[in-house]
């Protein structure tokens, strides 16, 4: 790239020539509009895929992904938009928001790299490609805030289709996958249990996790485990079982940090906690 965090570019060729499979050290979302083209994209070792392209395909490919594409009739012509954005530019972006980042975490994650916009949505993006295009040749007052919004704009809108489009049927691999995370949680909540532990676990970017919990339940894993844990000290100390002890099993560092969460999520302190369920249980026991 000639720029050190993104480029947007127009082609239409004839006769165009067949380059070798490459990669890059960024990453590329390319939007297909004309032509007789055949993506080929190398995900492992031994695992190659080929797709027919046709108008209205979108393709993401991350940084270190070989790939070309195959002039299958050098006679018509070959129309995209391509789109590259460095690594850094990406963190700058996630630091905003994850949400920037769905496609390219599934890219990385799943190693799904090709979907098809309905027309409608197809011109959607076109026309945002073209905005990008405009701001970035003018230099007009404003034109590096007014690129970084078109820039935001054109992501944003990609992964908003996609998203949406995906949502509106089952979403398997998703739902299997936060099915066993919510299970491997549950079974080791006396464990450290820290996103990238757990995106190790289950060989997923900690990234498309975030994204996974905020989308489902609308709120971090983070806040998820410490629900749960929670949950398990409140049934512990309702028991009898020591408060110290307590969240010291459950993966609180101190009792000042466990204290503030408790009281936020059950309106009382542990100890009050403990002295009022305990009356309660003691006061219903049978004679």
């Amino acid at each position: 790239m000639l720029s050190s965090d993104f480029e947007v570019f127009y082609y239409s060729d004839r006769n165009f020539r067949t380059l070798s499979p490459h990669s890059h050290d960024y990453y590329e979302c390319y939007l297909f509009i004309e032509g007789d083209i055949t993506m080929e994209i190398f995900s492992g070792k031994d695992n190659t895929e080929r797709h027919k392209m046709s108008p209205g395909d979108l393709m993401i490919v991350p940084p270190g992904t070989s790939h070309h594409a195959i002039m299958n009739d050098p006679d018509k012509t070959y129309r995209r938009f391509v789109f590259w954005i460095s690594k850094s530019c990406c963190n700058s972006l996630l630091e905003e928001s994850v949400d920037y980042m769905y496609l390219i975490q599934k890219a990385e994650a799943f190693h799904k790299y090709i979907y098809h916009l309905a027309p409608a949505d197809f011109h959607l993006v076109e026309s945002r490609f073209l905005r990008l295009l405009e701001e970035i040749s003018s230099d007009r007052y404003g034109s590096d805030a007014a690129r970084h919004l078109c820039l935001c704009d054109l992501i944003l809108t990609i992964n908003r289709i996609i998203y949406d489009d995906e949502h509106k049927r089952s979403g398997g691999d998703e739902l299997s996958l936060f099915q066993n995370i919510l299970s491997y949680v549950e079974s080791n909540l006396e464990d450290s249990l820290s996103l990238e532990d757990i995106a190790g676990k289950f060989f997923v970017s900690k990234y498309y996790i975030a994204h996974l919990f905020k989308d489902t339940l609308g709120i971090s894993l983070h806040q998820y485990i410490i629900k749960k844990r929670l949950a398990e000290c409140r049934d512990a100390i309702i028991s009898g079982e020591s408060i110290s002890k307590t969240y010291e099993r459950f993966g609180f560092r101190d009792y000042s940090s466990f204290f503030k969460s408790f009281k936020k999520e059950y309106g009382m302190s542990p100890k009050e906690y403990q002295e009022s369920k305990g009356t309660v249980l003691l006061t219903s026991k049978p004679q």
